[in-house]
């Protein structure tokens, strides 16, 4: 198993990035909110899930281990495939996660596009007593040298994570302009929050 990757950053998509390793390019399947936190040029470390298949190897890269180990379990449940654990990761944070699985928090769990109600429910009773602590310890916060900060125009990247995930231009303009009235004029932009929000509209509004 390949459990992490360190490396240049050579290339970023909507839906992943290329990392540099000895020479050698790996191309990693990621969520809008780690692409956010890369830098072109700029050294990364991203914890790694190789999913196998038939026909193909895709391997998934993650802003930290407790992202990683949250993925692989969320793909134990029945219906959860690495596409919409992905998903589920993207709108909500892994301690976020944690808490609407174990407190059976169907609302939250439906904000995320491409799970309904009984989906929702399948979900929490096949994980809720394997979840893990949902007691607010401190996460492990992610490690990319120097270059931890989202890439600039933020609305430009925010359009592009959206239109990764499926979203129309329209949809994605009309959620960014409502997260974007609600952040403040004078912070930088939390990226992956701005779009974690942008998800959740986006969900309740289809």
């Amino acid at each position: 198993m390949i459990a992490s990757v360190r490396g240049t950053v050579t290339a970023l998509a909507p839906d992943g990035a290329v990392i540099e390793v000895g020479g050698v390019g790996l191309a990693l399947a990621c969520s809008p909110g780690t692409l956010a936190r890369l830098r072109m040029g700029e050294d990364a470390r991203l914890a790694t899930s190789l999913v196998v298949r038939e026909d193909s190897l895709t391997l998934y890269g993650f802003a930290d281990d407790d992202e990683r180990g949250l993925f692989e379990l969320l793909q134990t449940a029945n219906g959860v495939g690495p596409k919409l654990a992905q998903t589920m990761l993207a709108v909500h944070p892994p301690r976020e996660l944690r808490r609407a699985i174990a407190t059976s928090d169907l609302a939250s769990l439906t904000k995320v596009p491409g799970i309904g109600r009984k989906g929702a429910e399948r979900i929490v009773i096949e994980l809720r007593d394997r979840i893990g602590s949902i007691d607010g310890s401190a996460e492990v916060p992610f490690v990319a040298g120097d270059g931890v900060t989202a890439l600039p125009p933020w609305r430009d990247q925010l359009t592009h994570a959206l239109a990764g995930l499926g979203f129309t231009g329209k949809e994605a303009a009309d959620a960014i302009d409502v997260v974007a009235a609600d952040a403040s004029p004078d912070a930088l932009p939390d990226v992956p929050a701005l779009l974690r929000r942008s998800i959740q509209l986006l969900g309740r509004t289809r």
